[in-house]
Parts: C-alpha cells; structure tokens; sequence
C-alpha cells in the first residue's frame, strides 16, 4: 500500500529538528531510514531545494526554502507528484504560523511540536490519494517536476554514518550545474545583523581615521612608532572584511570571521596605549557582534514558489 509515513521539519543551517510527526514504527527498515534522515539533515545546506533519496522500499523527499526543510518519508511507489504536494503544503502552512525570527532563533530540539497536529492531518489527508486526486489539480506540480526534477541522491553519496564524505552535487536536473558554495544565497537580513554592518563600518571609519591622524604625527615627529600606523589600518581591513562575510557567502566563512575578529582583538591589544578602555571595549563589542550576526546568518534555500 503506498502511503506517507512520516515528515518532519528542520532548519537548514545545523540541522536543528523543529518539528516531526509522532511515528510508532519500528522496524529495521524504519530504523535505517530514521538514519539517512539525520544524514541529511547535517547535508541540507550543500543540497539542492528538491531532492529525492531512494533507500529499497522507501523515499526520503525534501524541498528546501527560507532555511528550513521539509522532509519526508513514503513509500517506494506513493506518487511523486503527491509526494511534493504534500511537502509545499507543510511549507506554506509553516512559513504562515511562524516568522523566521522565530525559527532563526530556536535552541531546542523540536520546539514547534504543536506543528505535529498539521502534519498528522496533512498526512491522513494524503494517505487517501483516491479521494484527494478528486479534489486537487496536480497539473501545476506535474508540470514544475517535468522540468526541473528533483536532484536523485544515492545512498553511497550520505558516505558513512561515522564519518560523512563530502556529498558531491552534480548536475541538477532542469537547472543546470549547481552553483558552488560561494555562489550561494544568504537568508534575509534582519535587524541586528543591519545594526551589527552599521557599527562596524563605523569602527572601520573610526581606524582609518585615526590612522590618518598617526600618519601626520609620524611626519611631524620621527620619534612616532609606525607600528601603530599598521595597527590602525589593519582594524580597518578587519572590520570592512566582516562587512564583506556578512553580505556574501564564501568558502570556511564562520572560520574567516573568527578569525577576522581574532585581529581586530590583537589590534585594539597594541593600540591599549592609544585609547582608553570603553573604546577598547566598543571596538571589541562590536567586532564580537559583528561576528555573532556573521553565524547565524547562513545560507537559505529557494524561495517558496506557490505556483508549484
């Protein structure tokens, strides 16, 4: 019998499981699929926003946007058409109930489990493919997987549950080549990462400002250590390269900023001499900001197409 069995909701950054359907089963086969849903829950932000992961018996769909996920599992020959019918349903229901401050912000596991109630009525709705077919129009859906199908991930690409290898991402049916991760688009801006770009632009002016100032005194006075001059610049760079990582995405980017900020620390370190501590800490303050908003801004899916 061809049915959905399960589906939960996770956030595309960490992995995070925001929501899930209570599910009962627990057969080996059930078991090993619970495991490729964790497998891919780690994967979610080098994937595509529709994929299909057939395991034997079993299908592991999800469509992406927003920066959350949302998975499910059926049966090897529950219609696919149904299958991401059911997934943008989820999707519009859920970006309607919870704004994505909230979702951004989540810590616990699974801390929109009131959501399980739609999606065990969604589940029971589409379980019954003979009365719902009657009552929808599939064209638009038939019509988006005809040509852009959904990315097909092999089991042997999820590498080892001890160690995942690097999930290649080809060539992505009806779009083309996947853009690589430098390519790809961040979450929309909120309002303390705008404030965190603002201060540190402001940090930088205040560096390269004062470096200025360092310059002239230099050659007003040979006795000036132009050490400082480098330090003053430095922290400018620093800060307007924290501005860069949180507009664009690139490669080790969490890396980058850590240690973009690491720099601004040592600078502000040399500089004790030249500023008085609520400066120094102002500097620091905002290049830990700066740093904070660089995290949790991470890179989102497609944008919802209710058109599908």
């Amino acid at each position: 019998m061809s049915m959905i069995l399960s589906a939960s909701v996770v956030r595309v950054r960490d992995g995070l499981p925001l929501s899930a359907s209570t599910d009962y089963d627990q057969s080996t086969g059930m078991q090993e699929c619970r495991k490729y849903f964790k497998m891919l829950s780690k994967k979610l932000s080098q994937l595509p926003d529709r994929c299909t992961l057939k395991t034997g018996q079993y299908n592991i769909n999800f469509i992406s946007s927003l920066g959350v996920s949302y998975m499910m599992l059926c049966t090897e020959n529950y219609p696919n058409v149904l299958a991401f019918c059911f997934l943008d349903e989820l999707q519009k229901e859920f970006i309607t109930t919870y704004n994505m401050m909230k979702t951004n912000t989540a810590i616990r596991p699974y801390c929109f489990i009131e959501f399980d109630n739609f999606i065990q009525r969604t589940k029971q709705r589409y379980n019954n493919t003979r009365s719902l077919s009657t009552k929808m129009n599939l064209a638009d859906m038939q019509t988006e997987i005809k040509l852009r199908p959904p990315y097909q991930i092999s089991v042997s690409e999820l590498g080892s549950a001890n160690g995942f290898s690097h999930l290649p991402v080809g060539e992505y049916k009806g779009t083309g080549k996947i853009s690589a991760a430098p390519h790809q688009r961040l979450e929309p801006v909120t309002l303390p990462g705008i404030v965190s770009f603002v201060l540190s632009l402001l940090c930088g002016a205040l560096n390269l400002i004062r470096g200025f100032h360092a310059i002239e005194s230099l050659l007003q006075n040979e006795g000036e250590d132009f050490s400082y001059v480098i330090a003053f610049f430095l922290g400018t760079a620093a800060c307007l390269y924290q501005c860069y990582l949180f507009v664009y995405y690139t490669g080790w980017r969490n890396a980058k900023s850590f240690l973009t900020f690491g720099l601004i620390c040592l600078c502000n370190m040399y500089l004790y001499e030249l500023r008085n501590l609520w400066q120094l800490f102002f500097h620091v303050t905002v290049g830990a900001f700066c740093t904070l908003q660089i995290r949790l801004r991470q890179p989102q899916g497609k944008s919802p197409d209710y058109n599908v």
